[in-house]
């Protein structure tokens, strides 16, 4: 199945399991992560070429993977930022 069909929920979830420490932010925004890091990911693999390979498209992975946990780093920090102390 090419990444762009994997559930997004699984994007987000491996974006946050690269990025150390714990991330303070909801499950909801790391839904939203996925689903915009898989966009993304796609998108930049079909313009390098590497979108639709056969078995498994690695690099697409890799991409919607670095894309989702940029995207955790930043809710992250925005997060962190909010918070009262």
């Amino acid at each position: 199945m090419p990444a762009g069909r994997r559930p997004a929920r699984r994007i987000g979830a491996l974006g946050r399991l690269v990025v150390p420490g714990k991330q303070n932010i909801p499950i909801w925004l790391t839904l939203l992560i996925g689903v915009v890091a898989a966009v993304l990911g796609t998108l930049v693999a079909g313009a390098l070429g590497v979108d639709d390979t056969r078995g498994i498209d690695w690099i697409e992975l890799a991409l919607q993977v670095v894309f989702a946990a940029i995207g955790v780093v930043i809710a992250a920090g925005a997060y962190g930022r909010r918070r009262i102390r």
